[in-house]
């Protein structure tokens, strides 16, 4: 991938970009709630949460959680360019089920697996996607929903929930900073490093609905390029295209790519059954 064109086509980006939908593939599996998503090669790598049983909240706080840990199961699914799954590797232990936004660095997938539930635990795995072995890399205490891995120094950078705060970890998994994230236009559910310390984050904010109390919040879709060294915002754009379930497409896993003169955006907003939608924007040079 041309890093510096993709940045630099990102930079481009406006409120009032065209995004065309150019394909829809038809994912032949479950692919339950999905959370993050890669491509390598012709195959595309999809982390996703199975949820069992729904996490219910509590009346009061209780040893330090809103709601119950619920009960569910972690997957890294691998399908071709036909939606046809090639292999589906479990991920997490006990409450800690819930895979969040992934990167890979040209070696590992890295998959956050955390409880579905805020201020909680997390385990780190890294994924060989030639075996599709997974192997624990370290634990946090909080709630990672995503995270993204520097190809040049092979720091990472993980987010809370609701992307809050970001983590900075080191190669070893040693914590080098903690900090509050500056921007509040969404909470950011995948992201993946494009090169120059920088990388491109995706996610949604739920907005309420004037159509009534009881019309389901609206979606606000976005993209924003950010700093890895200060982990500020250097450019971030809304997004308003919507999925055939009613989702905006940046709903969590989104994968964009440099395509010649269009910026191409990968992305599995539904659930359960739900497509790969690829999306196209011109950028004029």
């Amino acid at each position: 991938m041309d890093n510096q064109k993709l940045i630099a086509q990102f930079r481009k980006l406006t409120r009032s970009t065209k995004w065309e939908l150019t394909d829809k593939i038809d994912l032949q599996f479950n692919n339950y709630h999905a959370q993050g998503i890669v491509r390598i090669g012709k195959h595309f790598y999809l982390s996703s949460v199975e949820l069992i049983e729904v996490p219910v909240k509590y009346d009061e706080p209780s040893h330090g959680h809103d709601r119950t840990p619920g009960m569910g199961v972690g997957h890294l699914f691998v399908f071709d360019d036909q939606g046809e799954l090639v292999h589906d590797t479990p991920l997490g232990e006990g409450n800690i089920y819930h895979p969040g936004g992934i990167d890979y660095d040209g070696n590992h997938i890295w998959v956050p697996v955390a409880e579905y539930r805020p201020n909680s635990q997390s385990i780190v795995y890294k994924v060989d996607p030639r075996t599709m072995k997974a192997e624990e890399s370290f634990r946090v205490h909080d709630h990672i929903g995503g995270l993204v891995r520097e190809g040049y120094n092979g720091k990472l950078i993980g987010n809370s929930w609701g992307s809050r705060k970001f983590y900075e970890w080191n190669p070893n998994g040693q914590l080098q900073l903690v900090k509050e994230n500056s921007s509040h236009f969404i909470d950011y559910q995948d992201g993946h490093y494009v090169g120059e310390g920088k990388m491109i984050v995706s996610g949604i904010s739920e907005l309420s609905n004037p159509a009534g109390c009881n019309s389901q919040p609206y979606e606000l879709g976005g993209l924003a390029l950010i700093d890895m060294k200060t982990l500020d915002m250097i450019h971030e754009v809304p997004i308003t295209e919507f999925s055939p379930q009613g989702h905006v497409i940046t709903r969590n896993p989104v994968y964009l790519e440099s395509a010649g003169q269009k910026l191409r955006l990968y992305a599995v907003p539904d659930d359960n059954d739900g497509s790969l939608l690829v999306y196209e924007a011109s950028i004029c040079e």
